[in-house]
């Protein structure tokens, strides 16, 4: 999956930073993330060498964002939405479509396992629910 000649590190800080702006001043989201994140420039930092890792198969990012993710209070499938909604804002604008479709794929898988994860934490013994648009 990952192709160390799909992009560039540079287009893909692009990529996180017009995201991330989205995110921080959408009304759902932005109030969510602006809580958690202390220091925005190091979280930019981070999702810089997480999207290098998927993408180019750099091996930069060595973290775990489940539960970081699980332990936020009251998610819902219509903010995963959101969050894929504003990624695929951020992708259109994209000039290296390949890098704009490899990493839209990879952002529905990334919702879709974090929304998974977030359902077994917090009913446990309640098959999860897919991440459908209702």
């Amino acid at each position: 999956m990952a192709r160390p000649d799909l992009c560039t590190t540079e287009e893909i800080r692009e990529l996180v930073d017009q995201f991330y702006t989205r995110i921080r001043s959408d009304a759902v989201l932005g109030p969510i993330f602006n809580q958690h994140i202390d220091d925005w420039p190091t979280h930019l930092d981070i999702m810089v060498r997480f999207w290098s890792s998927i993408l180019l198969g750099s091996g930069q990012y060595s973290g775990t964002p489940m539960p970081k993710h699980i332990a936020l209070p009251g998610l819902d499938a219509s903010m995963f939405h959101r969050w894929l909604d504003l990624f695929h804002q951020t992708t259109a604008e994209l000039s290296n479509r390949d890098m704009a479709h490899q990493a839209e794929e990879l952002a529905q898988r990334i919702a879709r396992s974090l929304w998974f994860g977030y359902q077994m934490h917090r009913e446990p013994n309640r098959m999860p629910r897919e991440l459908h648009h209702d």
